[in-house]
């Protein structure tokens, strides 16, 4: 049948010679099919087992890892695909963060950059949660075909719903990793927590723990800018610095004492209590951009190797 000259058959009959040829192409492979299924399945049980193993073992090399390859795994695709719009965001993103990340790490520590870093990293945090919400709902308006009462083709919604969508997820990621970072950082350099255990330094009654600056509106005024915080453990801090702490820098002990801090208790406001759920949404999606492609790389390159197709 390879020496059919198809230019003389009808479309149909063509169609037909072209499909029994794939199936004499992909005769028997059903068992290297069943076999590439398994090779997959075990690299993703294996690779799984490794990755919890080394985040047990030893979690800063793996989170600076998984952050490193977050930050650079969708820039290849960007440049490799074009994706102009995403690279200045990236770039933009990158330069501010690099700036902050920079002040942060910096010592002596210069007393200001506590709430610098914690209200870059919260007010990314709010955009890139609010992208999130507007991208979902863009999706789900589209799946319900509501698009069509402003004549937007199904495509371009969901289009702009996905793409809101994933900005929003993977800044969240990002912007989180970043602070847990600058946060450990900065708490150490100011002195009132170190990583082994005990604080370096005597709290003052009216000092805050996570920027070391005095608090001057009491736990029960109303702020105008923010409000004073206070802790079960007793100890005060600034409202942006201690939602800082405990939200974007994944924290959810006191910076002090290190005494286990209740969020649900601390955050009554009802809107505010998914902000946990989605940081677990995070945790998967960051596995997913950064150690995703490289299973699969790997899962390919097992296939390679093996001969199968």
């Amino acid at each position: 049948s390879s020496q059919v000259d198809l230019s003389h058959l009808s479309p149909e009959e063509r169609w037909r010679v072209e499909h029994a040829r794939m199936h004499a192409k992909h005769r028997g492979h059903e068992a290297m099919h069943a076999e590439m299924v398994l090779i997959l399945i075990a690299t993703l049980v294996v690779a799984q087992l490794l990755l919890v193993q080394w985040k047990q073992r030893h979690p800063r090399s793996y989170n600076m890892v998984t952050l490193f390859q977050m930050w650079v795994v969708p820039l290849y695709f960007t440049i490799k695909l074009n994706w102009w719009r995403f690279l200045v965001i990236w770039v933009l993103f990158s330069a501010v963060t690099a700036f902050v990340t920079f002040r942060a790490t910096r010592k002596p520590l210069v007393q200001t950059t506590p709430r610098l870093v914690y209200k870059w990293f919260l007010l990314i945090y709010k955009i890139s949660y609010a992208t999130g919400i507007v991208g979902y709902m863009a999706v789900m308006f589209t799946l319900f075909g509501l698009n069509l009462l402003f004549r937007i083709k199904p495509e371009d919604a969901m289009d702009f719903g996905i793409s809101l969508l994933f900005y929003g997820l993977y800044y969240g990621v990002l912007e989180r990793d970043f602070a847990e970072m600058c946060a450990d950082y900065m708490a150490s350099t100011i002195g009132f927590y170190s990583a082994s255990g005990m604080p370096t330094k005597q709290l003052s009654d009216s000092v805050c723990a996570v920027c070391g600056q005095q608090i001057f509106v009491d736990v029960n005024e109303e702020g105008i800018i923010e409000n004073t915080y206070r802790l079960s453990c007793n100890h005060v801090f600034h409202e942006f610095c201690i939602r800082g702490w405990c939200i974007v820098g994944k924290k959810q002990t006191c910076p002090y004492c290190k005494e286990k801090v209740d969020l649900k208790r601390m955050f009554s406001n009802p809107w505010e209590r998914p902000h946990v759920m989605y940081g677990q949404l995070l945790d998967w999606l960051r596995y997913l951009v950064a150690w995703q492609p490289v299973i699969i790389g790997l899962v390919q390159g097992i296939n390679y190797i093996l001969g199968l197709e």
